[in-house]
């Protein structure tokens, strides 16, 4: 189960940077709205197929990312790190992503895309309101990256 303080941070923003690599191992960042699952640990957002970071995550799924406060505080240090890979649309995990994201991005309805999941593996939080420099962390269970695994060995075979 994820820690409270993390759960709850990044259930009440709107915003993730994440970033994938091209085929040559350059980074590629880019910014979206997301829905989380906490009780799964999934991040869904919504974004073309056709678009640049689309194409590069059906190449290569894994990714890292962050989320900062929607309301940036100059005094206070917050936000976290993620580590995660992304889930085939057919993939259990992500049968219900469209629901999941609409749910919390309703507007969301009217513009056009598909609905991405990612499956967040381990979780690095800053929170000075804790104590200066204060990082909680979160890691999914090692039977339950099996995700990731599979990705890895089917990389390995092609």
């Amino acid at each position: 189960m994820m820690n409270k303080t993390i759960s709850q941070f990044i259930k009440e923003q709107t915003c993730a940077g994440i970033c994938c690599v091209d085929e040559t191992g350059k980074p590629y960042c880019f910014s979206c709205f997301y829905a989380v699952n906490v009780e799964k640990g999934l991040l869904y957002f919504k974004s073309s197929k056709e678009s640049h970071h689309a194409t590069l995550l059906m190449q290569h799924p894994f990714v890292a990312g962050t989320v900062l406060p929607d309301k940036l505080h100059a005094l206070v240090v917050k936000g976290l790190q993620f580590e995660g890979v992304l889930l085939d649309k057919e993939h259990p995990l992500a049968q219900n992503a469209s629901g999941n994201y609409h749910k919390a991005n309703p507007m969301a309805l009217a513009v056009p895309g598909e609905i991405w999941t990612i499956q967040i593996d381990s979780i690095k939080m800053t929170d000075s309101t804790l104590g200066f420099g204060k990082k909680i962390s979160w890691q999914r269970e090692q039977e339950n990256q099996a995700v990731a695994l599979e990705i890895i060995n089917n990389l390995h075979l092609n």
